[in-house]
């Protein structure tokens, strides 16, 4: 594992953060809650130290697996918690509100779910004209967050909400097939932000397993939240995966890792977020610190990447 400081916090976190969407089940395939739990422990096993998770990630559930699995452990202190407010999951529907009563309602829930008593990186899940972020100064001066920051947000509201609070973090989605975050990225990174990027895997469509196109239940995430599961971005996906076929030939790595090498590559990134409702996948990912993507696997790819964007 391979490890960096968080922005300007001061906190020093792995390179890889460990993802708790598909964890709290929700939209994704089913899993044992030991699975679960046990994928979280393998995170740790691997030597990262850096989680991200949420209330609106069923309903709280993915929450309690973290806190759970820490809590059994005894590992709490070693780990980084990243959890968010602002979006709850309600009869299976997301909700957005960031109301200064539900910002308060919210955290003292997550502290609950997570069996803690301080939160270490705060975010926004989603922006809200309700928003108020008067709200986070009062859980920092309450010692209940260490660290604020947002997701989603476009540059012209983060630096709104940094007039009100310290924005000290950022989590945009960004991967080989979604690159549209990229110059708010580094714009963020020059703000001395820690960057935690999210669907590094583009929601599994960079891991190989889904080679033929076929209909999602509504609520599955890969019908209602990524694009590429559809067409026209399917098909450009496939020409994508191709090329990524050779390098894995030669390399003999599968294709998560080298999605994975690619973001990791990016010194704007802190960390890239990952997720897996298993044991052999986490380890299997946290294998792309074994090596490096070379600058002639890096051209062919970015090549790739400009011909089949989402663009």
């Amino acid at each position: 594992m391979k490890y960096t400081e968080f922005g300007k916090t001061g906190i020093e976190v792995s390179k890889m953060c460990l993802g708790t969407w598909g964890i709290g089940g929700a939209g994704w395939d089913n899993y044992s809650d030991e699975s679960r739990m046990d994928a979280i422990k393998a995170a740790l096993d691997c030597g990262i130290n850096f989680i991200d998770t949420a209330p609106a990630y069923n309903a709280g559930k993915a929450e309690q697996y973290v806190g759970e699995t820490l809590h059994k452990l005894g590992a709490r202190k070693e780990v980084v918690i990243s959890t968010k407010c602002g979006n709850e999951f309600i009869d299976g529907k997301y909700v957005r509100c960031g109301s200064a009563d539900k910002i308060l309602r919210e955290c003292d829930e997550s502290l609950q779910n997570l069996k803690t008593d301080y939160i270490d990186v705060y975010l926004v899940h989603w922006p809200d004209p309700n928003e108020t972020m008067d709200a986070l100064n009062q859980l920092k001066k309450q010692g209940k967050i260490l660290h604020a920051g947002v997701s989603n947000f476009t540059k012209e509201q983060m630096e709104e909400a940094n007039k009100y609070c310290e924005i000290e973090a950022y989590q945009p989605q960004f991967s080989m097939v979604d690159r549209d975050n990229e110059e708010l990225i580094r714009w963020a990174h020059a703000q001395d932000m820690g960057v935690m990027t999210y669907g590094t895997l583009g929601g599994g469509i960079l891991t190989g397993k889904y080679r033929e196109l076929k209909t999602y239940e509504a609520n599955d995430n890969r019908n209602r939240f990524y694009p590429y599961f559809r067409e026209p971005l399917f098909s450009k996906a496939m020409k994508l995966l191709s090329v990524m076929d050779e390098i894995s030939k030669e390399r003999n790595v599968p294709l998560a890792q080298i999605a994975l090498n690619w973001t990791l590559k990016k010194e704007f990134i802190s960390s890239c977020i990952t997720g897996s409702q298993s044991r052999d996948k986490i380890e299997a990912n946290c294998k792309v610190f074994d090596w490096e993507l070379s600058a002639e696997e890096m051209q062919i790819l970015d090549k790739a990447i400009e011909e089949y964007s989402r663009a």
